[in-house]
């Protein structure tokens, strides 16, 4: 199993279309990047190339894909992702639909493709591409609904889940606000009750480190797009606060 479900690591979505964002991300020091399918209009060429950028600088590449599909899950794995997050997640029969697509037979559906970048261009054996399929690939469900919450320890002990993904965003939006800081608590429970380590997301540095201290094993922090962002914003208020003041 990779390090990043065994120490406190930092990641971020990558969001933009350009690969040179993965390479600014890796010279700030990331541990990982999530390539995000989901919430972007990415394509899988772009995405093979942020894989092979993200791992030839140092970083963990792991992808967001947009659904449960299978075929999806193959084709990025086959990409050379280490691992996928796949949302809605939200009982352990799904999860382990999900995480058969992630395995070879015996342990699941996925499809053996050793000729592209999983496979180093047909360098792996065949026994050593399987081996790293089956060990090594890392298979993240987002836990982000009621029903997810209340299926959480069966969801985390399901056989090839490696870890679970804390989706507080939609989990608000599925149940309101009111209660979610004590359903995640809840959540954290349950996954390290069954072995299971604990990733989440978080919009600020602080919230990061509050994550890390609650027992998140792996933290997404931001994204390039607000990163920009922000940077642009603080950029033209600094520049217009000093023209103001010397006029």
């Amino acid at each position: 199993m990779s390090d990043v479900l065994r120490a406190p690591a930092l990641g971020t979505w990558v969001k933009l279309s350009s690969p040179t964002t993965v390479e600014i991300m890796a010279y700030a020091g990331f541990d990982f990047v999530v390539v995000d399918l989901e919430h972007t209009l990415l394509d899988l060429g772009t995405t093979q190339t942020m894989i092979s950028l993200a791992r030839a600088s140092g970083m963990l590449p792991l992808v967001r894909v947009p659904d449960h599909t299978a075929s999806t899950i193959q084709r990025v794995l086959d990409a050379g992702a280490a691992g996928v997050l796949v949302p809605h997640v939200d009982t352990a029969e799904q999860a382990g639909a999900v995480a058969r697509a992630c395995r070879f037979p015996p342990h699941g559906t996925r499809g053996a493709g050793s000729t592209g970048p999983a496979g180093r261009w047909g360098r792996l054996s065949r026994a050593e591409y399987v081996r790293h399929g089956n060990d090594e690939v890392l298979c993240i469900p987002q836990l982000e609904s009621g029903r997810a919450v209340r299926e959480a320890g069966r969801i985390a002990a399901v056989p090839g889940v490696d870890a679970v993904f804390l989706g507080a965003a939609d989990l608000a939006m599925d149940v309101g606000t009111s209660d979610v800081a004590d359903l995640l608590a809840a959540v954290r429970a349950a996954a390290r009750d069954a072995g299971a380590p604990v990733g989440s997301a978080a919009a600020s540095a602080s919230a990061a480190r509050a994550a890390l201290d609650a027992g998140d094993t792996f933290v997404v922090c931001s994204n390039d797009t607000s990163m920009l962002a922000a940077a642009a914003v603080d950029t033209v208020a600094a520049v217009r606060r000093a023209s103001a003041a010397s006029s």
